[in-house]
């Protein structure tokens, strides 16, 4: 029965290919056919208000939903960091591949003594920026966006001290720098490292073909990483940090969450170890216990100011 040939759709920057042809290559290991789709991002497609109610939201994921949801392609690989919580009608997670590295790094000019003094910082995530802030208050930050060659050019380009990229996305595409430092201070954004796999939810075939992908560990951690976001961002971002690991040794998870005020001045942490069959609803409930200890209040001041 191996006679469909599974279409996977990616956007077209060199870490989405990468992301598509890992997936490609395990699924062929499996025996499957499969054919790689590249879809043009966002930009060129005229998206119709239908397509919105669906409740498709994530600007990274919007155009290859709906080229699966018009049948164009079988599969979706994201960054899973990219998705948003709630998927769109229809699509369902099929997969949870093995997570790579989770962190944050900054990958500087060289010199480090901006450090202790006055620098600047590019990046593009709220998170990012919030936790470089509240570190560093009397640093700059300012705005970096594109995909990941685009952003270390923009990078080589400007007199920044640095910026802030995911340690995995680098190492993927073997862009990462001998110029670096792990930011192991920095709690990563829910998901980070782990790449997710979408499938059609009526399509049984590819989801069986994708479920010999998952990777059990990872998918627990992230789903706890997510659900946490989704319980304290309700569809609104915010500089939200969350890592969740497995302790093989005595089988629990332990967890590190944030929240942050945009200029990183206000911070709330969460830190926990449970034991393992805790992990359902774990995120959920961290989440609540952050938003009735200031969380709820500081999530609110959040949204005013994104919308000005």
């Amino acid at each position: 029965m191996m006679t469909k040939v599974i279409r996977i759709g990616t956007r077209d920057s060199e870490l989405a290919l990468w992301q598509a042809h890992t997936v490609e290559k395990k699924l062929n290991d499996l025996g499957y056919k499969t054919e790689i789709v590249a879809v043009k991002s966002t930009g060129d497609i005229i998206l119709d208000k239908p397509l919105y109610e669906l409740g498709i939201t994530g600007i990274f994921t919007k155009t290859l939903d709906v080229a699966m949801i018009s049948g164009q392609i079988d599969i979706a690989v994201h960054s899973m960091k990219d998705v948003p919580t709630a998927l769109p009608q229809g699509i369902v997670q099929a997969a949870v591949l093995e997570r790579a590295n989770v962190l944050d790094i900054l990958v500087h000019k060289g010199a480090l003594d901006f450090l202790n003094n006055e620098g600047t910082i590019a990046t593009g995530s709220l998170r990012r920026q919030a936790q470089w802030l509240n570190k560093y208050p009397n640093h700059k930050v300012v705005d970096l966006r594109g995909n990941v060659n685009t952003r270390m050019q923009k990078l080589k380009d400007n007199d920044w001290s640095g910026a802030v990229f995911a340690a995995a996305g680098l190492e993927r595409i073997n862009l990462k720098p001998s110029t670096f430092i792990d930011l192991d201070w920095m709690i990563p954004a829910p998901a980070q490292g782990a790449m997710m796999v979408v499938a059609m939810e009526n399509d049984t075939f590819t989801q069986e073909a994708l479920y010999h992908l998952n990777d059990i560990e990872t998918e627990v951690c992230t789903h706890i990483e997510r659900q946490f976001l989704r319980t304290l961002e309700g569809g609104c971002t915010a500089p939200i940090g969350a890592i969740a690991k497995h302790n093989e040794h005595d089988d629990t998870i332990s967890f590190k969450g944030v929240l942050l005020s945009i200029d990183g001045k206000e911070k709330i942490e969460i830190e926990r170890s449970v034991p393992l069959n805790e992990w359902k609803k774990l995120g959920y409930h961290l989440a609540q216990e952050i938003l009735t200890n200031g969380g709820s209040e500081l999530m609110a001041a959040i949204k005013k100011t994104l919308q000005k």
